[in-house]
């Protein structure tokens, strides 16, 4: 997940036709059809060495719920089943029980690099060779997404035995980091939907969940040393309903937080299956739910001592470079707000205590942390520190976007944060603003407005997860058809993603090389349910994980014929999805209007942001 991959070039004998390629997203590197097809059976077994055992769990738990098979091991000392396998599935019969039933082996190859993998199917058995764990996950996804769509559901729908195309598939992913933002702090997703969510990421083999966890609507993560932040914090009284410029709230209130134990949950749901959870903190801005807990935090707040303790910014750009509060990640994501009244304003109906409640209305608020307070960054540094206590992977969000006042102070503030988070030994992950905060180094950079924000970025030295808001932003509205749900932005279609290059033109090698990833952003002030974000995200999804997953992208039209396959495996594991003519009736919303915006108007916004201008 933290660098870019070595090997991200097409291996030989890429099969483009449909039928060859099973219909597969993302599409392999290599698929060899064969003779024959390899039958599942209550008598199958799967064999894997102990360091592969979770891999074989996880197959097993995925598999037999819809197919009766319990794909128990055939035995200790089973011929085949070593840790320090070839990897060149020679010999079928290494794939036979003693009995003579077929069998799927897992196994450890020399020679294959991290996350890559070999499957090879005969009729008389599989085996699925990895250069490491997740590639042999890889590979055991692959082999359930050739079994029928039947085989995907929670229990058996089918009479018979499911069969599996005899081939050989050789893969690896394109980039190490190939990520989803989901913005919970909007709307809260339960830990249920939140799980089947990681899911769904795995099975398109994306390995990174970054989850925006907190913002001026909500914070959503327990904090034992202040619980107000969720008690107060983690609710609010309305939500506006549709587009900001119309001010129309539901009386409705809106709340949820994870506990520690359910985060603690979900990242290890995600570790079984290879997706690191990247927690953001979004700081000092976007923080009036904090704010709502603990005013003092606030400026002007009379408990809040004096800045003694925060840094100097010593090498902030100028002042007049800096770009508008409103040009943020997330006045982005509605990219509506930044055309209509001040995205920073107080309007709608607030909750919760203090002399300022959790924010209702979406857009940015002016209630931020006092960023010349001493108090409000030991907080800030205790949060972090339990939020490193409960998420383990290597990098954690600071935000580092959207905080209104003085930009030294503020600047000063985020390298402090960025400083604390490098020395308990992580990667301080941020919003490309930070680029306007001096040289911060060791900071990975995610940058959304344009590819002139990863120009910048990887030119600077640092490393880069490529997200540019007219490429990979899911809120955006899926056409112009006048029944898009909310719709809000420039049009983003299934075909715009699949377009998507993340390495922008004009870099040099070494430049290239520090763009580790991409990812795709799903931010949910238009999305109150999972049902919504299930509309909104696939199969656009889909079309991402090929993007960053396949080194050798084939033409927009093989994509969608093999996407007519993939869907039904979507309907069978329930997710709702946009159909390609448009919205079900009950997937629009009439009640809820939006503000759409061409594509030459928000093209025209993100040049105004002058990214280029600045240097880390």
């Amino acid at each position: 997940m933290d660098g870019r991959t070595s090997h991200g070039r097409p291996l030989d004998g890429r099969t483009l036709d449909g039928q060859a390629s099973y219909g597969l997203i993302p599409l392999p590197s290599s698929v060899r059809p064969g003779s024959g097809e390899f039958t599942l059976t209550a008598g199958t077994a799967l064999d894997a060495p102990p360091e592969l055992y979770g891999v074989a769990a996880w197959l097993r738990s995925a598999l037999g719920p819809a197919t009766g098979c319990a794909l128990l091991p055939s035995g200790a000392g089973a011929p085949g089943v070593v840790g320090t396998d070839g990897g060149d599935g020679a010999g079928a019969d290494v794939e036979h029980t003693a009995g003579g039933e077929g069998r799927i082996v897992l196994a450890l190859g020399p020679g294959l690099v991290a996350e890559e993998f070999r499957l090879r199917i005969t009729p008389s058995g599989v085996r699925i060779t990895g250069g490491d764990a997740a590639g042999v996950f890889y590979g055991a996804q692959t082999f359930r997404l050739l079994l029928p769509p039947a085989a995907l559901r929670r229990a058996p729908v089918a009479g018979g035995p499911l069969t599996v195309p005899a081939t050989e598939i050789e893969d690896r992913p394109r980039y190490g980091w190939r990520g989803c933002m989901l913005d919970v702090a909007r709307h809260f997703m339960p830990k249920a939907d939140l799980l089947r969510f990681i899911d769904l990421l795995a099975l398109h083999r994306l390995n990174v969940l970054h989850l925006h966890l907190t913002d001026d609507q909500g914070w959503r993560v327990e904090i034992a040393k202040y619980p107000r932040l969720t008690s107060v914090g983690g609710w609010r009284s309305s939500s506006m309903l549709g587009s900001r410029q119309h001010e129309t709230f539901l009386p409705r209130p809106h709340g949820g937080f994870y506990t520690a134990d359910d985060v603690r949950e979900i990242v290890a749901y995600a570790a079984e299956r290879y997706v690191t959870v990247v927690p953001e903190i979004d700081l000092p801005g976007h923080t009036q739910a904090a704010v709502a807990a603990y005013p003092w935090l606030a400026p002007k707040a009379a408990a809040a001592p004096e800045a003694a303790d925060v840094p100097e910014m010593t090498d902030a750009p100028e002042m007049a470079n800096v770009p508008e509060a409103a040009d943020g990640p997330e006045a982005a994501n509605v990219a509506e707000e930044a055309e209509g009244a001040g995205a920073i304003d107080g309007a709608g109906p607030e909750g919760g205590a203090g002399p300022v409640g959790v924010r209702a209305a979406w857009g940015l608020s002016p209630h931020c942390l006092d960023v010349t307070s001493a108090a409000a960054l030991d907080f800030c540094r205790d949060v972090l520190d339990e939020i490193m206590e409960l998420f383990p992977g290597s990098h954690v969000g600071i935000g580092g976007d959207e905080c209104p006042g003085d930009a030294r102070s503020r600047a000063a503030f985020v390298t402090a944060l960025a400083e604390h988070v490098t020395g308990r030994g992580r990667v301080p992950y941020a919003w490309d603003e930070i680029l306007e905060c001096g040289a911060v180094p060791g900071v990975t950079v995610a940058a959304w407005r344009g590819p002139d924000a990863a120009v910048v970025a990887a030119r600077a030295g640092h490393r880069v997860v490529s997200c540019p808001d007219m490429s990979v932003y899911f809120d955006y509205r899926q056409s112009e058809l006048p029944d898009e749900p909310i719709p809000v932005g420039p049009p983003l279609s299934l075909q715009d993603v699949h377009a998507f290059e993340p390495e922008p033109v004009g870099l040099t090698a070494d430049e290239r090389s520090r763009v580790i990833g991409a990812q795709c952003n799903v931010w949910t002030e238009h999305m109150d349910s999972p049902r919504a974000v299930d509309y909104m995200v696939f199969p656009r999804l889909c079309a991402f994980a090929e993007v960053v997953w396949s080194a050798d992208r084939t033409p927009y039209p093989d994509f969608a014929r093999r996407l007519e396959a993939h869907t039904a495996r979507l309907d069978a594991l329930g997710v709702e999805y946009r159909p390609a003519a448009g919205p079900h009736p009950w997937q629009s919303r009439p009640d809820a209007p939006g503000r759409p915006i061409s594509k030459a108007r928000r093209e025209a916004m993100v040049a105004e942001f002058g990214v280029g201008k600045h240097r880390g």
